[in-house]
């Protein structure tokens, strides 16, 4: 669409009888009114595979914008892991009249498409979490990648840094999209503590593969294939997130492995992480406080809409995207990286209840019995 096209849209067109004049309203790029008041927003998101993205995004990301800028109509939209899908979707957000979109990419170089169509009809995009390549964005809201690597590496060295030359601990690396800026972050803060006893020999990567659209099912493909590949003799597998996690943890459950083989390296703490956790099957998971984030993004969002940018001194940094120079604004997000004792933490912050995570088998854990008594 021509941004004459894109104004043209955007304008509420009225003729006053007696003067025979013409009102135009809400025009500009900007779009829908003065104030912040009756704006558009999309909130477009990659997949359902990934747990936080159907539960926790869109809930706490509406709220976050009614706060921000009361009145603001926030409309979410999946693409169920389709990246293609999600450019279309950008194209209907940008025919339906959004005055902005905030984009959580189902692939970082195909939403490159989606990202120069909205800059040709002038919308702009702020990017969550996930990064695009090859078009403009105006800012980026995601956590500290580097970190949660860190925090995944410095575990899976605790637990198999003890190998030997002689016998070195044999683990298995599942890592996330390939090409995603998350991926090799994660795989850099990782490598930081694990690379060193590779080199020592204390710790040997019997299969290391990447995971296309971060699905589970994938992942649990790739688990399969490794223990196959090394007749069960794996002595932990580490991966970057909760679903790969998960898909982890079904591989080792079909060879009677579960709670013999570690899974390190989760990442969301999704609700069946946390059991997974409390159950034995998963040691770790890094935290990333959604409803922090999606403030940051509401208040990213309201900035681009009042001025077009961020404000001065806004960003922390920058993150690569082969067309922006150093690359897009971002607002780096700390992270927290929890075990059995501490996951009473996603409780204190509303993510889940005692009720929710005690379910199940889950309920006769140590940790579930104390809670639920004192309940």
């Amino acid at each position: 669409m021509s941004g004459s096209k894109n104004l043209l849209r955007r304008c509420a067109c009225s003729i006053a009888a007696a003067g025979l004049t013409l009102v135009v309203a809400a025009c500009g790029s900007g779009g829908g009114g003065s104030g912040g008041s009756g704006k558009k927003v999309y909130m477009l998101l990659p997949n359902t595979t990934t747990v936080r993205f159907v539960s926790q995004e869109g809930p706490k990301f509406k709220a976050a914008m009614e706060r921000t800028l009361p009145g603001t109509k926030v409309i979410v939209q999946n693409a169920e892991g389709d990246a293609n899908k999600q450019v279309q979707q950008v194209e209907t957000a940008i025919s339906g009249g959004a005055d902005a979109i905030v984009l959580v990419a189902a692939d970082p170089f195909i939403a490159g498409g989606a990202l120069q169509k909205a800059q040709q009809a002038k919308v702009p995009v702020i990017l969550y979490d996930h990064d695009a390549h090859g078009g403009e964005a105006k800012a980026q809201v995601v956590f500290n990648s580097l970190s949660v690597g860190q925090n995944q590496g410095r575990d899976a060295a605790k637990l198999f840094g003890d190998g030997t030359p002689a016998r070195p601990k044999v683990i298995a690396r599942i890592y996330g999209n390939q090409g995603d800026y998350g991926t090799t972050k994660y795989k850099q803060g990782q490598d930081q503590f694990l690379e060193p006893l590779i080199k020592a020999g204390k710790i040997k990567v019997a299969c290391a593969t990447y995971t296309p659209g971060w699905d589970p099912a994938k992942a649990q493909s790739e688990a399969e294939q490794c223990l196959t590949r090394t007749n069960n003799r794996l002595d932990g597998i580490v991966v970057m997130n909760d679903g790969t996690a998960g898909g982890a943890i079904a591989a080792l459950k079909s060879q009677n492995l579960l709670g013999k083989v570690p899974v390190v390296g989760g990442q969301d703490a999704d609700l069946q992480a946390i059991q997974y956790i409390l159950l034995g099957y998963q040691y770790d998971t890094v935290y990333k406080p959604f409803k922090l984030q999606a403030s940051e993004a509401a208040q990213l969002t309201a900035d681009v809409l009042k001025d077009g940018k961020l404000p001065a001194g806004t960003a922390d940094g920058y993150v690569p995207n082969g067309f922006m120079k150093p690359g897009v604004p971002a607002k780096f997000l700390p992270v927290q990286l929890l075990h059995k004792d501490t996951i009473n933490k996603v409780v204190d912050d509303g993510v889940w209840t005692w009720k929710q995570i005690c379910s199940g088998a889950t309920a006769r854990t140590p940790m579930c019995v104390k809670e639920l008594k004192g309940a």
